[in-house]
This record gives C-alpha cells, sequence and structure tokens, in this order.
C-alpha cells in the first residue's frame, strides 16, 4: 500500500499519476464510489471524502485499514491532510477531522510508502 497525503489542491493526484505511472481510468474517485471499488482499485483518490461519505451514513470504518491491507494491499490511496488550521465548530466536522487523521495514521504505519506533496512537490517520508 501507498498513501499520498497533503492539502487540498496540492496536486496530489498529477503526483501520483507521474510517479506511477497511472492513467486517469486507474484512479477511483472515493467521493462517488462503493466499497467494494475500493478493493479493486489500482488507485483511490479523495479517500477522506469515501471516509466523510460512511461516517455519515453512520458505517463503522474503523476495520477499513485491516481490510485495505488484506483485500487490496497494492492501493494507492491519496488523502487531504485535515488536521491543520482551524477546529471546527460542528461536532461531525470534528470527527471527521478525527478520523480521517487516525486512520491515516494506522494505513501509513502499515503502508510500503508514505508520500507528502506540497505545491505539487512529493516527498517520500516513509520508504520500506
Amino acid at each position: 500500500m501507498i498513501l499520498i497525503v497533503g492539502g487540498a489542491f496540492q496536486g496530489k493526484k498529477a503526483y501520483a499519476r507521474q510517479t506511477f505511472s497511472l492513467e486517469e481510468t486507474d484512479i477511483t474517485d472515493g467521493g462517488s464510489c462503493e466499497l467494494e471499488e475500493i478493493f479493486q482499485a489500482r488507485a483511490l483518490s479523495h479517500f477522506h471524502e469515501y471516509i466523510r461519505r460512511c461516517l455519515e451514513a453512520d458505517r463503522d470504518v474503523s476495520t477499513l485499514p485491516e481490510m485495505l491491507g488484506k483485500k487490496n494491499p497494492q492501493v494507492i490511496l491519496i488523502a487531504n491532510e485535515l488536521g491543520s488550521g482551524v477546529v471546527p465548530t460542528e461536532a461531525f466536522d470534528r470527527e471527521y477531522r478525527e478520523t480521517v487523521g487516525r486512520l491515516c495514521c494506522a494505513l501509513a504505519k502499515e503502508a510500503e510508502e508514505v508520500h507528502r506533496v506540497v505545491c505539487g512537490i512529493g516527498r517520500v517520508i516513509k520508504y520500506g
């Protein structure tokens, strides 16, 4: 598994396409896909949006890192970093932000590589 993180609109998807020779058709959108699609995807963008949709539907996401590791260990996950900036006033938004952060920590621990993208420039922050 490879995890790519960074702020919104920092070029994470373009970086993933160039770095890992992905075509647009290789990338599944977490903002609209179904659960089974993430287990088939070569890459999943907007992973944070997938988490949001699950939380809005009151689905448990705590086992998602383990399930991804077993069912799609080669997936490339692309997610926004949500933990910086002003703490949201709405309870759901705070829970969402915390859940995405904790899941990304769990995924990063298990990932073969973790990349961080800022201003379109990617840096490997974990390898091997």
